[in-house]
């Protein structure tokens, strides 16, 4: 018999319930209120007292409404048919939702059930499967859509009866599996999967170490992300977090992309729905919302919504990355989604941490960051999910909570600066202040000497210097003057700055420039170590700015042409030319 309550109390969202019988923390209700149904999670239990938090607005709620226990937790849908949909963070499907407006209580089912799909068997009667072992496959938006053994059951079964290729729809019986007792056990192509629990279908999750190619420089040559790997973008408001988060979900080089739009004003999140459905893949030439899955809960919708959207995408990643695909999970932004945790923690008069966010604000980032990663499966295979999300901080302090504790667990830091936001510097990443902690890897360091250069590492640490101490000397430029300083400083400077005009910034609005292949990034690498490592003569501080001014200008019309093109050649060639006129040796 299902568990009922009684409202004792209300607190906007936070719901006091007395309750008949057993709950459990995470555990789905609903309330009535008015005839309408509002879905709630329970987030604490004492004594006879359930506290729940109410995914919808609770207006009209009064004491004494009655609430139904469901037995469960709160769930994802998982099954063919997810890719290109528009969900909100309790995957209700926003397409089939009528009006402008989201009516309270109005909830949808997540997946077509009439769809059919042509599936594929991959086992066969007699073989031994377990949680996630693939039974067979359907062609979902040209991607193989693994069916599996549903994540729920534990132990060891045998394939009993699988049906034959052919077309079905996702309630369709696939396979009839039998427990080590005998037992029967039904198989769709859907299953549930309660978010706020890490799936754990998979063999091996060692350490990351394959180069995740986005195209961005800044990101691939300066500080790279690998496969499963997790970094953050940190950045106050107009520092271009938005564009660069698209052109990274754009270009990655990743089979589905989930974008969880967390809390975010909605007009940011209108125009994801807008842009996204006719941008072109650059890997297929394809639409790119053909493999991609957004979950949006924006600024205005209610607290708790948002706190779950986050987790809802985290789960559908998971579900992915179990066929053996590469996902790639932005989200945006985890200050929102912290927020939410905030809010909730004061209602409930919990002892405050720093800035009052929840004392185990920690802990609950680096549980949420450690269900990304590379995974090896039971069959052999390999998955990822890589996370990327972003903070937006108060001000631009990234001193605040949130940025401090995501720091100790993503292992890349993308800081956006204002300054270089303000002086046009796109993207706006601060190479100095910015790392990835991969670069130390030893496996990644075989791996990127194997497949790119020896000698990348060092390259990339040499760019760092150089960055770090062309800024050192722009600030004794500032104070004594042009003057001030010997001829030598000048050239540091503008070594540093080559280095800044031609690797670090990138125009995302040019269709050559916004992605550039590793061979590439590779290639203009090297050009401009090699002259960073060159002496030149000048006799005066004014030529060495006009002199790089010309170097840099034909390093940027490079940028701008055709790979290995007659006209990128014709500039290369240029360059040898100028560097002919001031190199003392090379």
């Amino acid at each position: 018999m299902a568990t009922k309550g009684i409202v004792k109390g209300i607190v906007s969202n936070l719901v006091t319930l007395e309750v008949d019988g057993p709950v459990s923390q995470n555990e789905i209700c609903y309330i009535s209120v008015g005839g309408v149904k509002l879905m709630s999670e329970v987030i604490k239990v004492i004594g006879k007292n359930a506290f729940v938090q109410v995914f919808e607005s609770t207006r009209g709620m009064r004491v004494g409404d009655e609430a139904v226990f469901e037995g469960h937790m709160l769930e994802v849908t998982l099954g063919p048919g997810m890719l290109s949909r528009n969900y909100d963070g309790l995957q209700n499907d926003l397409d089939k939702m009528d009006g402008v407006f989201l009516k309270r209580g109005d909830y949808t089912y997540a997946l077509n059930n009439d769809q059919l799909w042509e599936f594929k068997p991959l086992a066969a009667v007699g073989d031994k499967v377990e949680a996630g072992s693939w039974l067979g496959e359907v062609n979902e938006n040209l991607q193989p859509h693994k069916i599996m053994v549903p994540f729920v059951l534990e132990g060891q079964y045998t394939v009993k009866s699988i049906v034959g290729a052919g077309s079905y729809r996702i309630s369709d019986t696939i396979a009839v599996i039998t427990d080590e007792k005998g037992n029967d056990t039904v198989v769709t192509m859907i299953q549930k999967w309660p978010v706020k629990k890490a799936l754990t279908c998979y063999k091996l999750k060692p350490r990351p170490y394959k180069l995740l190619e986005t195209g961005v420089r800044i990101i691939d040559t300066v500080n790279p992300i690998v496969e499963g790997g997790t970094g953050f973008i940190p950045g106050p408001f107009g520092t271009g977090k938005t564009v660069l988060q698209h052109a990274i979900s754009k270009q990655a080089e990743a089979d589905i992309v989930i974008i969880a739009a967390c809390g975010e004003r909605a007009n940011e999140v209108v125009e994801i729905f807008a842009e996204f459905p006719h941008l072109i893949d650059p890997h297929t030439g394809r639409k790119l919302m053909e493999r991609t899955i957004i979950i949006a809960n924006t600024s205005n919708m209610p607290v708790a919504a948002r706190e779950a959207s986050v987790y809802t995408a985290m789960t559908i990643a998971e579900y992915y990355r179990s066929m053996g695909l590469k996902v790639l999970l932005m989200a945006d932004s985890t200050s929102r989604w912290a927020q939410a945790l905030r809010e909730m923690s004061n209602r409930l008069e919990e002892l405050p941490g720093p800035d009052a966010f929840p004392m185990d604000l920690s802990a609950i980032v680096a549980n949420f960051y450690a269900r990304a990663g590379f995974v090896e499966l039971k069959n052999g295979a390999t998955g990822s999910v890589t996370f990327i999300g972003t903070v937006s901080p108060a001000g631009g302090n990234l001193k605040e909570p949130v940025t401090e504790n995501t720091k100790k667990v993503a292992r890349c830091f993308y800081a956006l600066e204002q300054e270089r936001a303000d002086r046009k510097r796109y993207p706006a990443v601060n190479p100095i202040d910015s790392y990835s902690k991969y670069l130390e890897y030893p496996e990644f360091q075989e791996y990127i000497a194997k497949h790119i250069s020896p000698n990348w590492i060092e390259m990339v640490d040499e760019i760092k210097t150089r960055m770090l101490r062309g800024k050192e000397i722009a600030e004794q430029i500032n104070i004594l003057g042009d003057d001030g300083v010997p001829v030598e400083y000048h050239i540091t400077f503008w070594k540093s700055e080559l280095i800044d005009f031609v690797i670090l910034q990138q125009d995302a609005f040019d269709a050559i420039d916004a992605v550039t292949p590793l061979n590439r990034q590779e290639f203009m690498m090297d050009r401009v170590s090699r002259i960073c490592r060159s002496e030149f003569r000048f006799d005066g501080f004014t030529e060495v700015m006009d002199y790089f001014k010309k170097l840099i200008n034909v390093f940027k019309q490079m940028n701008y042409s055709e790979w290995e093109s007659a006209e990128f050649k014709k500039f290369n060639e240029q360059l040898d030319e100028i560097l002919a006129e001031r190199i003392v040796n090379n």
